[in-house]
């Protein structure tokens, strides 16, 4: 059905991660590549002067190897990290990258959702691929 996958992943809810996976691997035709993405939002300068120097760059090592483990167990996937504001990097990555559906877990909207918005949220509104949300 698609040809390029990206699953974006928080690790707020594992079974949120795996769940999509799951969904990512029955819309895929056969051999099709499925992206795990994970966004590392930019720490706030006055936050990041109470952190280790290396806290980002080791952050992102670690988050790389959990998206590693986690596509072994899918036919041709790969994990990628990137920094950026969440919603607005998985759709930027989405087009740049010739993705045809980005499947992503939603959660229950609360009073913040309704003020602020959700990554969800975002993604539906300014892909220009398919969007498979997960609730």
């Amino acid at each position: 059905m698609y040809t390029h996958i990206l699953v974006p992943v928080s690790f707020d809810e594992e079974r949120d991660a795996k769940g999509a996976m799951r969904v990512a691997e029955v819309l895929a035709e056969h051999s099709a590549k499925i992206t795990l993405f994970h966004v590392i939002e930019q720490i706030p300068s006055y936050a990041a002067t109470y952190l280790p120097g290396d806290y980002v760059k080791e952050r992102k090592i670690a988050v790389q190897a959990e998206l590693d483990s986690a596509a072994e167990g899918l036919e041709n996937a790969s994990g990628v990290v990137v920094d950026g504001h969440s919603g607005r990097t998985i759709v930027d990555y989405a087009d740049s990258h010739k993705v045809d559906c980005i499947v992503i877990a939603g959660h229950r909207p609360g009073m913040g959702d309704l003020l602020l918005g959700s990554t969800a949220q975002y993604v539906v509104r300014h892909a220009a691929c398919a969007v498979h949300v997960l609730r």
